[in-house]
């Protein structure tokens, strides 16, 4: 009897402790996506989860775990490529297929959230962010990992905790390490929308600070609020009702410079760099302003269509982004595109959340604006 209670006891054991391991996947099904989740795994010193991530001649996505997780908590590492659509559906999949393999907690791993500039309501749109953000949320995720959202607010979106980690430690230091004579630099803000996150970089940097206003085309935050929605000229039988006082029209000046980079580096931070023609546009007036060096700062670096040859042609000298979304292509198309690597905080994410420990050492010294 005694040695039956024992052998309850010990398989007892064996089941606690299977059941608080965690494993990490990838969700992507091409090589190029699934080196991150590589160097989180052997900084984390696991193995990567075996499963099958592919798609069927039909286009559809086809997911198969390889191994048991029940009990577990589950990471699934999820790298954006171009098609933005493909992942996503990898994602779902994967998260639904651990949801009915039992696993304890599903947490996803998106260093770039996709869809994250449609967080507003433009004209008769959507917030499509807020669509996928319940997409997840059905197909079992209960947790995620993200880095440096477009916008704050789309936390408010999930029904689940959220972590949204900053990538600025990481590409200030390149800044002071990479950066010959950095202290005679000054940061840019590319517009006034994005000068807070550049105030926060000058002021750790104990830097000057430049903004730079003006388009030459309709900002992203005159779109964004729908006041323009109604028809410019309505037909209406009968009493017209009130009649609104006539809203003037915005015109954009110039581009202009707030601010002295005359014989100085500039260094624009961005939290994506995606289109790259307003950031050429750009380094083109600070040239003509007197800057010697410009120097691109992004999170994110997606680097869509013709970005590398238009990097190339610029007056860029460097563009700077970290490994959040796979650019390896982008980089043998042009030497100007370097990487930071953040794979080492979102190790350390995957490890605390695992062990219940407090993600504020994450976030020292990290203000609002970053």
């Amino acid at each position: 009897m005694i040695a039956l209670l024992t052998c309850c006891s010990n398989y007892r054991v064996k089941m606690n402790r299977s059941r608080s391991g965690y494993r990490v996947f990838s969700a992507n099904s091409t090589t190029a996506c699934t080196e991150l989740a590589k160097m989180i795994t052997e900084r984390l010193g696991v193995e990567l989860g075996k499963s099958l991530v592919h798609q069927e001649p039909n286009t559809e996505t086809r997911v198969d775990v390889k191994e048991s997780v029940r009990g577990q908590d589950i990471f699934i590492i999820q790298t954006i490529p171009r098609d933005v659509n493909t992942a996503i559906m990898e994602l779902l999949v994967m998260a639904y297929a651990l949801k009915t393999s039992c696993a304890k907690n599903i947490i996803g791993v998106i260093p770039y959230f996709p869809y994250s500039k449609q967080c507003k309501m433009r004209k008769r749109g959507s917030i499509v962010c807020k669509l996928l953000a319940s997409m997840l949320a059905k197909a079992g995720l209960t947790h995620i990992i993200t880095m440096d959202l477009h916008q704050k607010e789309i936390q408010g979106f999930f029904s689940f905790p959220v972590d949204n980690l900053r990538a600025s430690p990481f590409l200030i230091q390149y800044i002071q390490d990479e950066i010959p004579d950095y202290r005679n630099a000054v940061i840019v803000a590319k517009s006034p929308s994005a000068a807070k996150r550049a105030q926060s970089y000058a002021e750790r940097l104990r830097l000057g600070l430049a903004v730079m206003h003006g388009e030459a085309h309709h900002s992203e935050l005159d779109m964004a609020d729908g006041r323009h929605s109604p028809p410019l000229s309505r037909t209406t039988i009968g009493h017209t009702g009130l009649e609104l006082p006539l809203m003037m029209a915005k015109e954009k000046p110039p581009i202009t410079v707030v601010g002295d980079v005359g014989g100085r580096i500039a260094i624009i931070v961005d939290d994506i760099i995606d289109d790259v023609e307003d950031f050429v546009a750009a380094a083109e007036i600070l040239k003509e302003r007197g800057a010697y060096k410009i120097y691109i700062m992004a999170t994110h670096g997606l680097l869509s269509a013709d970005a590398p040859r238009l990097i190339e042609e610029s007056a860029i000298d460097e563009v700077v982004v970290t490994n959040t979304v796979p650019h390896e292509v982008q980089k043998l198309q042009c030497p100007k595109i370097k990487t930071v690597d953040v794979s080492m905080i979102l190790a350390e994410a995957i490890r605390r959340i695992h062990n219940g420990e407090s993600m504020a050492y994450l976030f020292r010294n990290i203000a609002l604006d970053d």
